[in-house]
């Protein structure tokens, strides 16, 4: 298996199309990338942007080249030496008429071919909550006829352009008649007639009779633990990889399938040994991915998340803490937060999901002799799918493994001791089932679904209620609302980096180690300035409190309080200083207007993603509106002293946010893992959440910039802001990992300690094997330290060397410079201000 020494992520559609792509191939040679890592690229829903929303697996979607582009797009990537890497989804399809599977099971129900190929309850009809109104509502408007399908000439119920085939029963025989109809009620009896109902998008939570990626109900579960839907799947996929064109795969979502680790074993042995496999996989506080999957590692929210511990400050974060107490006026607890959240899951949102659990419990318990009361029930399921700490356990119809035993035994316990505890038989009912313990054969298969179904559950449940709900109402540090991130309050340090690294290269060495991807919450180089406000949580309150002075008059009174309150102006000028272009100036109208669009956008969906006062579903209009012009009025050129003092307050923020993005930046392309660069992202990424984030670049831009670099690097303040300069220094290393392999792959990790004035403000580690030795120097907690330009002296601090990275030479990659090091290294210089990269010679 060849293992990527570096991958670089592109976003097909919106533009990008496969020759495009072929023509970045000699940009992405020069970066010294070895794998193109592709988003979806298979036949997607017309008007997609991301291509998850797949509609025929076997086909490459034509608006972007076609079969015959991404032919072309191979041959110039073999032809300069590079890999690729496909995104493919094997959790879900789009439920849409575009699709030719989903269609059939309309028209067909269970008589089609493709009935068991989605996961649906087939025990009632085939639900599409595609209406804006029930069904008669929408019926007695008009909005619902009968007219021939122009595509196949046979009679379809219309809903404005959407045409749903009617079962052959219903019409065949009699298609004039059927044709003709426009009775109301002659049309209501035909859509009973149909092995599908329409009706509200709103009844999706409670009434949906398929399995749904997460709430979208526009994607529909696949079954690929059947052979057959596998096979049906993921044919042109394998053609893909046994012809050579394509080199690994990324699963999305392999938490959502039934059993990961037997659809990981089939893909490999279908794909064969040598190709490379990553998995979009979720670890939550001390999870490790399960040992007998055979796959590489993760594609890296993990790594991610480490990385705060390298550039928080964490003897401060106590104290932004406290200051956000009294923003919020009254102490946050993030446990009870978190609960709450869930509930809102369980109650509403998976409503539907918690029903059909609660009756194969209560179906289960009824046949073994284990009745209890149905509320008892409901309560212990509720409160075990709260308490469930990680996104999912692995259990199959074999029942569940010695570590997942465990976990759920702890799970329990949390339960149990709890002040919302349910009936303790309750619980010991649902725990069996769960286990697989002491049942008859007669409920066995019952009992897998059941656990299935509850795994399936947890996974959906655990992300929307942290990442799209939680990290949307907590704003202490959005740098922390991160896929991946911890949720609950914890410690930070530099000592729990390194352990991290150590466990990452003994675990998962192989791993893609990623800082921005299209799911993260901002780019990382607006994560990376927003950690800076942890080095000074007294400055930024005061920065607040004087902003929200400047601009208290567009704060509105509406009935349910302030809009917008304190905490979401907390929340909007941290998220303004993290998307804040380093070199915007108050005085640029047309770019504050581009800036106000994307930033209007993001915070709309921020406060519907809360859930508290608006939401998707429920719009609060005159709530939106008032924040909404609150944050149109920040970037008002109108607003000219606000502007002024934002930009000026800002500007050590972004120098500091500079030094953090070129650390993070090489700490990731030398610490155990396979760096991802996301497209763009090798300069400056100051994003937003999508659809910000998947943005194209300008790679017109960013191969001028790559070819204009110059050797040593230019470290002036230009190249800092531009991001030139992360681009000349990922360039240099990542030539180095094409050209020493091994090292980066298998080497040790060895941190090294620092003494001296500044011990405090570097991470430093080291790489090393039998025959080659790499050493890395990089700033960190510099706030306080870069007032005008962020590479500031060091001064007089040094590292001891032990063997074997004593009393040899090295090459400093970035300025070229030749040194032997003896038993230790002293920074004294300016130049330390930039990462220090020391390979052997």
């Amino acid at each position: 298996m060849t293992i990527p020494t570096a991958t670089y992520r592109i976003q097909f559609r919106n533009g990008m199309t496969f020759d495009r792509a072929a023509s970045l191939v000699p940009y992405l040679k020069q970066l010294g990338i070895s794998h193109l890592y592709a988003s979806p690229i298979f036949t997607a829903t017309a008007e997609s942007t991301h291509g998850y929303d797949v509609t025929d697996a076997n086909e490459i979607e034509p608006s972007i080249g076609g079969r015959a582009g991404f032919d072309r797009m191979v041959t110039a990537l073999k032809n300069a030496g590079l890999g690729l890497i496909l995104d493919i989804v094997p959790n879900h399809m789009a439920a849409s008429l575009e699709n030719a599977w989903w269609r059939d099971v309309i028209e067909n129900g269970e008589n089609s071919r493709y009935a068991r190929h989605f996961d649906i309850d087939w025990s009632r009809r085939l639900t599409l909550p595609f209406l804006g109104d029930d069904f008669d509502t929408a019926l007695e408007n008009g909005e619902i006829q009968i007219k021939a399908d122009p595509a196949t000439g046979r009679p379809a119920l219309a809903y404005y352009d959407a045409l749903y085939p009617l079962t052959p029963d219903s019409w065949q025989g009699r298609e004039s008649e059927i044709l003709a109809l426009h009775d109301r009620q002659q049309i209501a009896e035909l859509h009973q007639q149909q092995p599908w109902r329409l009706m509200h998008w709103r009844d999706a939570a409670g009434e949906l009779s398929y399995r749904r990626f997460f709430e979208i109900t526009g994607l529909v579960g696949v079954r690929v633990e059947d052979e057959t839907v596998f096979d049906d799947t993921h044919r042109l996929i394998l053609e893909l990889v046994h012809s050579g064109a394509v080199d690994g795969l990324r699963v999305d979502h392999v938490d959502g399938l039934a059993d990961p680790q037997a659809y990981l074993m089939h893909l490999r042995q279908k794909a064969g040994e040598e190709c490379y496999i990553t998995v979009e996989k979720i670890l939550g506080k001390d999870e490790h991915l399960p040992e007998d999957w055979p796959v590489s590692g993760t594609t890296g929210y993990e790594f991610m998340a480490a990385l705060s511990d390298a550039l928080v400050d964490g003897s401060k974060i106590g104290a932004l803490r406290k200051i956000y107490n009294d923003v919020v006026d009254k102490p946050v607890n993030m446990t009870a937060e978190l609960r709450a959240a869930k509930l809102l899951m369980v109650d509403k949102n998976f409503a539907g999901e918690f029903s059909t659990l609660l009756g194969i419990v209560c179906d289960i318990a009824s046949r073994e002799g284990l009745v209890q009361e149905e509320n008892s029930l409901r309560q212990a399921l509720r409160e075990l799918l709260v308490a469930f700490p990680v996104y999912r356990t692995y259990g199959t119809a074999h029942g569940l493994s010695a570590a997942d035993r465990a976990l759920l035994h702890t799970v329990a316990n949390t339960v149990k001791n709890s002040i919302t505890a349910p009936d303790p038989a309750a619980l010991e009912v649902i725990l069996r089932i769960l286990a697989g313990d002491d049942l008859s054969a007669e409920v066995l298969d019952q009992a897998t679904r059941f656990r299935i179904r509850f795994q399936q559950l947890t996974g959906p449940l655990m992300a929307k209620s942290v990442e799209d709900t939680l990290f949307f109402r907590q704003h202490m540090a959005l740098a922390l609302n991160e896929v991946g991130a911890e949720p609950l309050p914890r410690a930070f340090s530099l000592g729990r980096f390194h352990n991290e690294m150590k466990t990452r290269l003994q675990r998962q060495p192989d791993a893609l180690s990623g800082t921005t991807t299209h799911d993260t919450k901002r780019g990382e180089d607006a994560r990376a300035r927003l950690y800076t406000l942890s080095e000074a949580p007294e400055h930024w309150a005061a920065c607040v409190s004087h902003w929200s002075e400047m601009n208290s008059s567009l704060v509105v009174t509406l009935d349910d309080g302030p809009a917008p309150k304190p905490s979401v102006v907390w929340m909007l000028y941290q998220a303004l200083a993290g998307v804040w272009p380093a070199t915007l100036q108050p005085g640029d109208s047309a770019g504050l207007a581009a800036l106000e669009e994307r930033f209007v956008t993001y915070v709309q969906k921020a406060l519907r993603e809360a859930k508290q006062r608006t939401n998707w579903t429920a719009v609060n209009d005159p709530y939106e509106n008032a924040v909404l012009d609150y944050a149109r009025h920040l970037l008002s050129p109108t607003n000219a002293l606000f502007l002024q003092d934002f930009t000026a307050s800002l500007r050590p923020f972004i120098l500091a946010g500079l030094v953090n993005s070129l650390t993070q930046t090489v700490v990731k392309l030398a610490a155990p893992g396979v760096p991802d660069i996301y497209q763009g992202s090798e300069t400056l990424d100051f994003s937003l959440i999508d659809p910000d984030n998947r943005r194209e670049p300008d790679f017109a831009a960013l191969e001028r910039m790559l070819a204009g670099g110059k050797t040593p690097p230019d470290t002036s303040l230009p190249q800092w802001l531009n991001g030139q300069l992360n681009q000349h220094v990922i360039a240099a290393l990542l030539h180095l990992r094409l050209a020493r392999p091994a090292l980066f792959r298998r080497g040790d990790y060895v941190p090294l300690s620092a003494h001296g004035s500044r011990e405090d403000n570097l991470i430093a580690f080291a790489r090393v094997n039998s025959s080659d030795a790499l050493i890395v120097i990089a700033p960190r907690l510099v706030l306080n330290l870069a007032h005008q330009h962020p590479a500031e002296p060091l001064s007089d601090t040094t590292l001891a060397l032990a063997a074997p990275l004593a009393r040899r030479r090295y090459r400093n990659i970035l300025s070229g410079e030749v040194t032997f090091l003896t038993d230790r290294i002293t920074l004294t210089g300016p130049e330390e201000g930039v990462p220090i990269v020391l390979i052997s010679e």
